[in-house]
């Protein structure tokens, strides 16, 4: 079934279009909505809240831009909201911007679900606001938009998480050198 096809069917609430939806994003949005919550359940909870939300709102979907793109939107939508209401942000409480030097990349490989460990032990506000920025590519407008901060305190917190992911990598390297 083409993506067209996919989305048509999902708009006339056909179930077989919807369970093919679910089988093609499910895995990948599950992994974004992992990287925003500390675990799984509540990953879980997010993604099937998500993908309700799509069934819910496929025909807003116009075709600007990818589909995909609008799906993870949602599911990024989905678990901030999420982790709003189960782990406040704490976001606005610093507004300055401090600026750290580049770090230097730590001279170890890290597996996918080690990164994933890694991020989930990131404060909250941390770790949205690093996931958005890093990994989602949204800039700090956009980001401070959605979480109802300033740019500054987007930038001051992602230098913040950045700095203290850089200091649990060089001190893993240390532990495995």
């Amino acid at each position: 079934m083409t993506e067209a096809e996919l989305i048509a069917g999902c708009q006339r609430a056909d179930g077989k279009a919807q369970k093919l939806l679910y089988e093609r994003f499910a895995s990948q949005m599950y992994g974004v909505c992992l990287r925003y919550l500390k675990n799984q359940m509540d990953a879980e909870e997010a993604l099937l809240n998500g993908f309700m939300k799509i069934y819910q709102h496929v025909d807003r979907f116009e075709g600007k831009g990818s589909f995909e793109g609008w799906v993870r939107r949602i599911m990024v939508n989905e678990a901030l909201a999420f982790l709003r209401k189960k782990e406040p942000l704490h976001l606005a409480i610093e507004d300055s911007y401090v600026q750290v030097a580049n770090p230097t990349s730590a001279d170890h490989d890290l597996a996918e679900g080690e990164l994933l460990e890694l991020l989930g032990t990131l404060p909250a506000g941390y770790r949205a606001v690093f996931n958005l920025y890093a990994i989602e590519g949204y800039a700090h407008k956009e980001i401070a938009d959605m979480l109802g901060i300033t740019e500054g305190t987007s930038k001051s917190q992602l230098s913040k998480a950045r700095s203290m992911l850089q200091r649990r990598l060089e001190g893993q390297a240390a532990i495995a050198g």
